[in-house]
């Protein structure tokens, strides 16, 4: 598993981010607190405080490099 702290400070942001990470066939959760949720549930994104960073969880054991590519613009 892999964690990076990623920024979603916009609705747009969102919807990109989720389009982004649909297209891995891997399990990601994003942590604020002691909430988590699925990373590709927009409703639950919005349930968290995207004011602050929140920790997102990659359950991957390869090809990480391709993920943080197609993360970068969310990466703080």
């Amino acid at each position: 598993m892999k964690t990076v702290q990623i920024s979603l400070n916009s609705i747009d942001k969102v919807k990109s981010f989720v389009n982004d990470i649909t297209k891995f066939d891997y399990d990601f959760d994003l942590v604020s607190g002691r909430y988590v949720i699925d990373a590709k549930s927009i409703m639950g994104i919005f349930s968290l405080d995207l004011s602050k960073p929140i920790d997102l969880n990659i359950h991957v054991e390869d090809n990480v490099e391709d993920i943080l590519d197609a993360l970068k613009p969310y990466m703080i």
